[in-house]
């Protein structure tokens, strides 16, 4: 059984500009171009929304809906910046990630242990892990298949969870307008709409040879879909250098003790199970601490190492805690590096219960499952 989630950024572009401009808060605001070059809006917050402002509007038809629209240029490498803080949250949790774009990703938790299992509640950690690192919001779809996990975490925006179970997808898709159907644009759901085809269960009601005569291969795709048939796999390019899990704390910790109680207990358990999963084709060749210290001021101590050694992490740890002169820290991390190796399979030098030693996050977010 497949647990597909969905991450999407709430009005990402927009969320950082008001984020980084707090006297934005409470208005109307848009990121986008001139109304008198041509400009059109990447994104608008949900205040503008209310307006009738969309993505993609061009900004002069934007302000004639909201005259007291803020208009606001981009800032591309800031949002790069802020997703690749996005990125490093979601590698705390999912080895298969794909990301879509800047603000939004597949991941998959099928086989994540996590929660004793629970991909909702892992989502719930992710999107508080998100709002810890970036003061940004994020919504979550959870499903076995990837087109209705997408669709999912659109229903609960923003700041919000929704989860289709197995025993819910039929269901689901029976009631689920066409016009939802990632694909289905305006010109198809009009042609739909003609054909009597409007929801789920009136596909299901027709034949795959008459969406087949009628929209030709995409009649196939939209068949499938109404039918729960969706393989695709989240599919992750990019290969693994490394393994690492870290914690934001809910106050900043300035005492060494509680720092290494909280490396030992919480975090190297964490570590040695999921680095267990590569080990077998992959040689550890280096261990680090990161410290991100309450200024945000982050720093980084790594030695060689083919295992992971409890001694040398705590003098990492001592050596990045002395570079943030007296600083107390707000986040701890620890990794191991990987290399790529043809030897035999290899097995990690700890012995630790195997068991999750996880620091719970309340999540504001909205959910309907916590099993699934």
């Amino acid at each position: 059984m497949r647990k597909i989630v969905h991450v999407d950024m709430d009005a990402f572009y927009v969320s950082v500009e008001m984020r980084d401009n707090p006297s934005l808060q409470g208005k109307p605001v848009a990121v986008g171009g001139k109304s008198d070059r041509r400009g059109v809006l990447s994104t608008c917050n949900y205040i503008a929304r209310s307006f009738g402002v969309s993505s993609a509007m061009p900004t002069a038809i934007a302000l004639q809906k909201c005259p007291n629209l803020i208009v606001v240029p981009g800032r591309m490498e800031v949002y790069k910046q802020v997703s690749a803080i996005i990125r490093r949250v979601f590698e705390q949790y999912a080895d298969k990630i794909e990301p879509l774009s800047l603000d939004e990703a597949f991941l998959d938790l099928s086989d994540s242990a996590l929660n004793k299992g629970s991909a909702t509640l892992t989502a719930q950690q992710i999107l508080a892990d998100i709002y810890k690192e970036t003061e940004l919001t994020a919504s979550a779809g959870i499903a076995p298949i990837k087109f209705l996990a997408k669709i999912a975490s659109d229903i609960n925006k923003p700041n919000g969870i929704y989860t289709i179970a197995p025993e819910q997808v039929w269901d689901f898709i029976g009631q689920l307008p066409l016009k939802k159907i990632p694909g289905v644009g305006k010109v198809t759901a009009e042609k739909l709409k003609r054909l009597n085809l409007e929801k789920g269960k009136d596909v299901r009601a027709s034949s795959e040879a008459f969406l087949v005569e009628h929209f030709g291969k995409y009649g196939r795709v939209i068949w499938q879909r109404c039918h729960g048939i969706d393989n695709r796999e989240v599919e992750s390019s990019r290969v693994r250098k490394s393994v690492g899990v870290e914690r934001t704390f809910s106050h900043d910790i300035s005492d060494l003790a509680e720092l290494k109680s909280i490396l030992q207990q919480k975090l190297l358990p964490e570590l040695t199970q999921r680095a267990t999963r590569y080990v077998a084709h992959k040689a550890i060749n280096k261990v680090g601490v990161k410290v991100k210290f309450s200024n945000f001021v982050q720093t980084t101590c790594e030695s060689k190492s083919a295992v992971i050694d409890f001694k040398l992490l705590y003098d990492l740890l001592e050596q990045a805690m002395k570079r943030g002169e007296g600083k107390a820290a707000r986040l701890l991390g620890v990794h191991v590096g990987l290399q790529q190796t043809n030897d035999e399979q290899r097995q990690l030098p700890l012995d630790l219960e195997k068991k999750n030693n996880l620091l719970y996050f309340r999540c504001l977010a909205k959910s309907n499952h916590s099993d699934y």
